[in-house]
């Protein structure tokens, strides 16, 4: 179901589903209603809330599980947080984040975060799939 997805992305990112809901600009109460409901949010409620915790809408959808399908072990993500903590650490040592020379906002960085999380996802499942293709084969 999707709301049992939500809530374990909201504990991995150490968030109550009620402020991840209000960080993406939705009501309060939305999470209650898709726990009520059993209901899935429409595709560009997927996508921001994919976005907001660099994961795939198919992930959401519980269409990707486990590596048999290509999906990411615990060690992988704590691997991909890693780096994305030395890199974001990286980006924001050097003082480059900058937009018309101000410097980067709060919600610009963030933005960042999730589009780098999005990305070392993707690279780890297209590296698995391709250095371990047997493994990863559909239909095994």
């Amino acid at each position: 179901m999707f709301y049992d997805i939500f809530v374990e992305l909201c504990k991995s990112k150490n968030v109550t589903p009620t402020r991840a809901s209000l960080d993406m600009g939705m009501s309060k109460a939305t999470p209650t209603k898709w726990k009520n409901t059993g209901a899935t949010p429409n595709g560009n409620t997927l996508e921001k809330i994919a976005a907001y915790f660099g994961v795939s809408v198919d992930y959401l959808l519980d269409k990707e599980k486990g590596p048999a399908s290509g999906g990411l072990t615990e060690k992988d993500k704590k691997d991909i947080a890693r780096d994305l903590e030395a890199l974001m650490e990286d980006l924001e040592s050097s003082g480059d984040l900058m937009f018309d020379g101000d410097p980067a906002t709060p919600e610009a960085v963030e933005s960042i975060r999730n589009a780098m999380a999005m990305a070392l996802e993707y690279a780890k499942k297209v590296n698995k799939e391709k250095y371990t293709p047997k493994k990863y084969q559909k239909g095994e």
